[in-house]
């Protein structure tokens, strides 16, 4: 019989992912399916959407959000930068859409903690996308 200690049949576990805090895939689509339910009935941000397939839209939107929080599913859409250069996004609209985002979160059942993680990653981002 071959003695092994404690160590060699320990199993590493690795902290879950803010993308696996907060439920993974499922969890990710229902805030984006809030989040953008929020931001389209905003009056100050509806015209950016004007014309957008929104199917489409909120499909990359899972895979951004879901690697920026973790998943292993790469995101494979356009930068930030090419996405939003031609959109003239005001620093106000990208603070919006922040808070629409921070609710939508908290709608869902994401804690303040995790929230504000989530928020440290978007805001890095604003640099990017405001353009006007």
């Amino acid at each position: 019989m071959i003695e092994t200690s404690e160590k060699d049949t320990a199993v590493e576990t690795a902290s879950p992912t803010l993308f696996e805090q907060i439920g993974g895939e499922e969890a990710v689509a229902a805030v984006v399916d809030i989040f953008y339910g929020q931001v389209l009935a905003d009056p100050d941000l509806t015209h950016y959407f004007e014309g957008i397939d929104m199917d489409r839209l909120k499909a990359h939107q899972r895979r951004f959000i879901g690697q920026a929080l973790g998943a292993s599913a790469p995101y494979s859409g356009r930068t930030m930068r090419a996405a939003h250069e031609k959109l003239g996004i005001t620093n106000a609209a990208f603070d919006r859409v922040v808070d629409h985002l921070a609710a939508s979160l908290a709608e869902a059942g994401v804690d303040e903690p995790t929230i504000a993680r989530i928020a440290e990653a978007v805001l890095p981002l604003k640099a990017d996308i405001v353009t006007a």
